[in-house]
């Protein structure tokens, strides 16, 4: 395996696993991960996690996003929680960690890229995404109503009403409530059907100019 055919094969891919290389080229799987380790060494191909890797910008001919490649490297998953909260401009801080959510067991990944974390979720309680599209392929993030119950499901304690304007919420409008309710009750948890209603509260309060939100 030499450089021109690892270009040819991922060139235009966000990132590539340590299997297609093994697939496609016949070194076996120690040699073509030595001659990776080489080529990481020369700054000409990225390790992302173990047996997943990019190209070097200068060699790729496609257009790489951090929310692209949070979906890439661990799947199935959707970019949720915090991070979800602030794309959709539900809380004021813009976060720079990308949480997701999978049915997997949970990870950490750090690389050039960011930090990326992936949190365990029910299988039962994957759901609640889209797809928002990007000229790398785009990326899954949670819908509005997902990115809150996630938050509140992955963390711990009661979500009451002093917990929740610490979070200095804004732009509640654009949260369902019919859509929120509903995905609550999927969780089947109590201390979800609470928080939700404590936040709709909160939200027609903030609307009617009683309470900041």
């Amino acid at each position: 395996m030499d450089f021109d055919s690892l270009l040819e094969l991922t060139g235009t891919q966000p990132s590539f696993e340590l299997g297609l290389l093994v697939q496609a080229f016949a070194e076996g799987r120690e040699g073509i991960r030595v001659q990776l380790s080489r080529w990481m060494k020369q700054g000409r191909v990225i390790g992302l996690r173990r047996g997943h890797y990019a190209l070097a910008e200068r060699y790729r001919r496609v257009t790489v996003t951090a929310e692209a490649m949070a979906g890439s490297l661990y799947r199935p998953s959707y970019l949720s929680g915090l991070w979800a909260l602030g794309f959709h401009d539900l809380i004021p801080e813009r976060v720079v960690r990308f949480t997701s959510v999978s049915p997997r067991s949970p990870q950490t990944f750090e690389n050039p890229f960011g930090v990326f974390e992936y949190r365990n979720i029910k299988q039962e309680c994957f759901f609640g995404y889209q797809k928002v599209a990007q000229s790398s392929g785009g990326f899954f993030v949670a819908e509005p109503e997902k990115a809150l119950l996630d938050h509140w499901h992955l963390t711990p304690g009661e979500w009451d009403g002093d917990r929740l304007e610490e979070m200095r919420y804004q732009h509640h409008e654009r949260v369902d409530a019919s859509r929120l309710q509903a995905y609550a009750g999927r969780f089947h948890s109590p201390r979800l059907a609470r928080a939700a209603a404590c936040w709709l509260r909160l939200a027609d309060d903030a609307e009617k100019g009683t309470v900041t939100l």
